[in-house]
């Protein structure tokens, strides 16, 4: 208990509530006065001696709750094949058939009404970067990408055609009820467990962040686990490591000016030597490639992008030509910006000309619109970057057009935040991946900085 009122304290300091050697003092006195088995009133002991600004009342309690939570796990709807007949229950296995063995698998599990261990949550919030969140506004976003992890909402869809066709196959309408309300059930003890738990975890995650954070936590936490001031702190890193890449890409291209020895230039050149081969010619290489550019500026994209402009902005003179594109709902020119000498500033005007919303993303429409005006961008000569999530809203992907640009490219390169597990639902990366030459995670900006220094070195 003692380690857990002082992880209390770590958390409420690591969120901004001052919280002296002597409330700590005075928290544990109070404890030990009125004891822990009143949960109310262990509660407002803690509180009235560790809050002293009303202000940072709803911090704690935010904190309290995931630290000394009820004890309880979520209530589940329980099994509703407890009370199928045989036939209802050979008719549902019938039913289930349909379904692919992972997807059924899932769906099955959830009409038994099973929790998930604590293994697999661990393991779905390693897979998200849950264990680098460190603030509380991201509880709500951290539970929605495991669930998503779990393809919850392809489940959802499936239950939904699964009772369609328990109804076709003749079952009796109260009975399909009665099973859609118990799955109900479970399918929201399922999320509350899991927002729980990625709640207790940012929970404890704060209790124990440093108080000077260290860059290169930073560089490693996942974009969406970051806050303003972290962005900040990265937006200034990133141009340290843009100089450093710019000066390694530049020693690279020094030392690889020469190829393949030229043989006529070679014997050209012995002539001054009484033809004595003297000096050996090799014929030169073109190293500085060109890049087109297409950034996903939406709101779960836009800070991933806003980095990946950065260092283009500050690597232009290792690319012999950018053209770079941005787009939510549609596909605007930004390559006016990169004109400047003031990368804030480029970078900036085209986050003003498209601001963060809730928008419909449709990367198939903002394909067309390359189609008909930018195609020609487009040439052996070129390496095509897409920065973005590869999710569509379920709109038209225009793979036909993706293609297209692929097939008129020297290589095209897709980075996206999210590992090949993620990529269902609206998601149609599994669709845009094999017409890539690669496809690499950036979902922090020390992937994203290796990534770049990738490509530059291709």
């Amino acid at each position: 208990m003692e380690s857990r009122i002082l992880q209390l304290i770590a958390a409420l300091r690591a969120s901004g509530v001052r919280v002296s050697l002597a409330e700590s003092a005075e928290a544990f006195s109070a404890v030990d006065l009125m004891g822990i088995q009143d949960r109310e009133q262990f509660r407002l002991s803690l509180r009235a001696t560790l809050i002293k600004d009303v202000k940072d009342l709803p911090t704690f309690e935010k904190l309290f709750p995931l630290f000394f939570g009820s004890g309880q796990p979520p209530e589940m709807g329980g099994n509703p094949m407890d009370d199928l007949s045989p036939e209802e229950i050979q008719m549902l296995a019938e039913a289930l058939k349909q379904f692919a063995e992972n997807l059924r698998q899932r769906m099955e599990r959830l009409m038994n009404g099973e929790q998930l261990s604590r293994a697999e949550l661990e393991a779905l919030g390693q897979l998200v970067g849950l264990n680098q969140a460190d603030n509380l506004n991201y509880q709500n976003w951290m539970t929605q990408r495991m669930m998503r992890a779990m393809a919850f909402p392809e489940v959802q869809k499936a239950m939904k055609e699964l009772m369609e066709q328990l109804a076709q196959m003749g079952m009796n309408r109260e009975r399909i009820e009665q099973i859609r309300n118990m799955i109900q059930q479970n399918m929201q003890g399922i999320q509350k467990q899991v927002g729980l738990f990625a709640g207790e975890r940012i929970a404890e995650n704060l209790s124990e962040k440093p108080r000077g954070e260290n860059i290169d936590n930073l560089m490693n936490r996942p974009f969406e686990a970051l806050s303003d001031s972290d962005k900040q702190l990265l937006q200034r890193e990133v141009k340290k490591l843009a100089a450093a890449l710019r000066t390694r890409i530049a020693l690279r291209q020094k030392r690889a000016k020469s190829g393949q020895m030229d043989a006529k230039a070679t014997i050209r050149a012995s002539l001054k030597f009484n033809g004595v081969p003297m000096e050996i010619k090799f014929r030169n290489r073109i190293h500085k490639p060109k890049i087109v550019v297409i950034c996903d500026v939406s709101t779960s994209m836009r800070f991933c992008s806003e980095l990946m402009l950065s260092f283009l902005f500050a690597l232009q003179g290792q690319v012999r030509k950018t053209h770079a594109f941005a787009f939510i709902d549609h596909l605007e020119s930004i390559s006016e910006d990169f004109s400047g000498t003031n990368a804030d500033e480029a970078i900036q005007s085209v986050l003003w000309r498209m601001p963060s919303g809730h928008y419909n993303t449709d990367l198939g429409y903002a394909l067309n619109n390359f189609n008909d005006e930018y195609m020609d961008t487009l040439n052996s000569g070129t390496t095509l970057i897409i920065v973005g999530d590869g999710r569509n809203n379920y709109n038209d992907p225009r793979l036909d057009i993706f293609s297209r640009m692929s097939r008129r490219s020297t290589r095209t390169i897709w980075l996206n935040p999210e590992p090949p597990v993620m990529w269902h639902g609206d998601s149609d990366m599994h669709k845009y991946a094999p017409l890539c030459s690669d496809v690499l995670k950036v979902s922090n900006l020390r992937e994203l900085a290796d990534a770049v220094d990738q490509l530059m070195a291709g």
